[in-house]
């Protein structure tokens, strides 16, 4: 028994390891969109689907004895795949929807490993119970999600914040091996046990039915989609970091635990009521995510919804068990119920919606299960029955309507891989101007007033005292500058260019290129040159010859940070590369939760670059907002100039035992919720 629980466990704990450190490793490759971890996510539960298809026909269809040889075989087979380093070869050569290339990649990266771990726990119960005559082997699924939520757990608090990727990927190829011979002796130590399929055949166990099925699947997709559609809420305001992954994705996985640890655990009196409550929250949290509400306290209360909300969808599988004759396939349904899912957050909705819908069609997809779960309830009358309809129904016009009044918000609303874009235009206000603002996630990219001339007028977070602002006023006295720009938005730093410049834009988003140049006039109204490359800024930068700058505005944003691939020691040397002797680079630190400039003022010291961090208050026109940049140089002379002379600015101070960040290495949480 301890071999099937410490082989089992460590399947499961790998698994969950691997997950966000093989999307920490390609983060940076596809621009640190938070959509990179919907489509990792997919490729792992795509993964699960086919190991659990590889389990359940492995034990169905191959002799007791030949089934060790087979797996035997596949074990030493993916060998070859250590270390699980992805190939520096599958970085995008060409802007687009990265998402197909994110599943290949993943798949050339780790795929038959991955795919033997998660064949490992139904096989594993499969081969217990031909081994243990009479045995329920369902506790060990319980035993599984507590290894893959322990692994999950440990990754931001005790791995990512001590060991670089590189060391991390060793280390995981290591145990690998490990548990690969593991597998093999429990494996072994199967063949002379008695194949359960002939022992149970003559006893009366019914095969489920085709409702009985679709139940699994629809409870298991039900649960899948509203684990991503929360995820994606909470990283649109803050951060694609693992912290924010691996928080709903561990309550996902302990409702899997409570709920097939014990029958007694999932009480349909205490979380039927519960379900209601948390319902309301997600349908109230879905509308105050675009008001910018306190994550502080936003972030546990969606987590405890997304919570009870699986303990209902799991637990309701969990009293549906059958027979262990089906173990295989009832596991099967379940990852294809996960896979269903994933698919459709990362392909479908980026495809078919303008707006974030997945997560009320979650949520009304719940209401509806729960209604057909409690309908064959037989002490319940029809009139209960005809108020749970009427109720579910309620519920799911209220969240449609929700949605469209939302929408009417907006002039435009559009959705591609890196998220949803949206285009308002808010009325003239007592002391505040008619403007049109861009709008990614729920944070403001960009504002132009409504008014003739606009388009050179500076706004935002980009006014006259701004640091990006002064940085080109003091470097413009020289005469005509080269002007960088990684993050186009709506095209508000071109306000900041004059005749005779040169402007480069490096973009990663085709729909940001699209609407700066057809909703706003920044563009057209701009004296400068001006160049729009596309693709991730820092890859562009790795393969364009010398820019010769003389000013590089790093103002690239992914939710409300900047991507932690544009802040490491690597990318502050390949933007060296780019300017002149006496340039100077503005990076925009403006945030709620992070605290940004420990990062920056690390990188400036490992250059030895003086660096100054302007703190603008906004206050100067109503169309201002505040903001924080820092800017470096490698010639103190510009800060000797009367940009830099008033007492918003100040000397950036490195943080006393603070580890720089490296392409290697990064740590979200030192300086999370400043």
């Amino acid at each position: 028994m301890a071999v099937f629980a410490a082989t089992i466990f460590l399947s499961a704990f790998l698994l969950f390891q691997l997950q966000p450190m093989l999307a920490k490793f390609i983060l940076p490759w596809f621009g640190g969109s938070a959509a990179v971890w919907s489509a990792a996510l997919l490729f792992f539960q795509l993964l699960l689907l086919v190991g659990y298809l590889y389990a359940h026909c492995l034990i169905r269809y191959v002799r007791p004895k030949a089934q060790w040889a087979v797996h035997q075989t596949l074990l030493i087979a993916s060998f070859a795949m250590l270390p699980v380093i992805p190939a520096a070869h599958w970085k995008p050569a060409a802007p687009g929807d990265p998402t197909m290339r994110i599943l290949v990649l993943l798949a050339a990266t780790v795929g038959l490993p991955y795919l033997l771990l998660s064949a490992t726990s139904p096989l594993l119960q499969a081969w217990y119970v031909r081994t243990h005559a009479g045995a329920i082997p369902y506790r060990w699924f319980a035993l599984s999600n507590l290894g893959s939520m322990l692994g999950l757990l440990s990754y931001p608090f005790l791995v990512e914040p001590k060991l670089t990727l590189g060391t991390q990927a060793i280390a995981w190829s290591a145990a690998y091996v490990a548990f690969a011979i593991a597998c093999s002796v429990t494996a072994w130590r199967s063949r002379s046990g008695v194949d359960p399929l002939p022992a149970v055949a003559l006893e009366k166990t019914p095969a489920p039915g085709a409702a009985a099925i679709a139940l699994w699947i629809g409870l298991a997709a039900c649960a899948s989609t509203l684990l991503l559609a929360v995820t994606s809420h909470l990283t649109q305001n803050l951060a694609p970091i693992p912290l924010l992954w691996v928080a709903p994705l561990s309550l996902y996985l302990l409702s899997f635990i409570l709920c097939f640890e014990s029958d007694r655990i999932y009480n349909r009196i205490v979380f039927l009521p519960l379900l209601v409550a948390s319902l309301a929250l997600l349908a109230y949290g879905d509308s105050m995510y675009e008001n910018n509400a306190d994550l502080k306290r936003f972030i546990p209360a969606l987590c405890g919804a997304l919570f009870v909300c699986c303990m209902v969808c799991h637990g309701e599988l969990a009293r549906r068990k059958p027979h262990p004759r089906y173990l295989t396939l009832f596991y099967l349904m379940i990852s294809a119920g996960g896979a269903m899912g994933g698919l459709f957050v990362a392909l479908v909705a980026p495809r078919w919606f303008d707006d974030y819908w997945e997560l009320p069609i979650a949520m009304a997809a719940c209401a509806v299960l729960v209604t057909c779960v409690l309908w064959n309830v037989t002490r319940w009358r029809i009139a209960i029955r005809a108020g749970l309809a009427i109720a579910t129904a309620t519920f799911a016009i209220y969240l449609g309507w929700a949605e469209v009044r939302k929408e009417r918000q907006y002039v435009l609303s559009a959705r591609n891989f890196y998220g949803v874009l949206r285009v308002r235009d808010d009325p003239p206000k007592k002391f505040y101007s008619a403007r049109r603002v861009l709008i990614h996630g729920t944070i403001s990219h960009g504002t132009e007033l409504l008014r003739p001339g606009s388009g050179r007028i500076a706004t935002s977070y980009f006014g006259r005292n701004s640091g990006v602002a002064r940085a080109i006023r003091a470097q413009g006295e020289a005469g005509p500058l080269r002007i960088g720009v990684l993050g186009l938005g709506a095209g508000v730093t071109a306000t900041l260019a004059r005749s005779g410049d040169t402007l480069h834009y490096y973009e990663i988003n085709p729909l940001v290129v699209e609407i700066a140049h057809r909703d706003f006039g920044f563009l057209r109204a701009c004296p400068a040159s001006t160049k729009i490359f596309e693709g991730d800024g820092r890859l562009l930068l790795e393969d364009l010859p010398n820019e010769e700058l003389d000013v590089l505005v790093i103002d690239a944003f992914s939710s409300d940070s900047i991507p932690v691939h544009l802040l490491t020691r690597e990318a502050f040397a390949i933007y060296r590369r780019h300017l002149k002797r006496d340039a100077a680079m503005a990076i925009h630190i403006t945030n709620r939760y992070l605290d940004l400039e420990p990062v920056v003022a690390g990188a400036a010291a490992e250059l030895g670059w003086p660096a100054r961090i302007v703190s603008d208050d906004g206050w100067d026109e109503d169309y201002y907002s505040p903001s924080a940049w820092v800017v470096m140089s490698r010639s103190p002379e510009i800060f000797r100039r009367a940009e830099f002379q008033d007492e918003s600015v100040d000397t950036v101070r490195v943080r006393p035992n603070f580890r720089p960040w490296t392409d290697d290495y990064s740590n979200i949480i030192g300086i999370l919720f400043k």
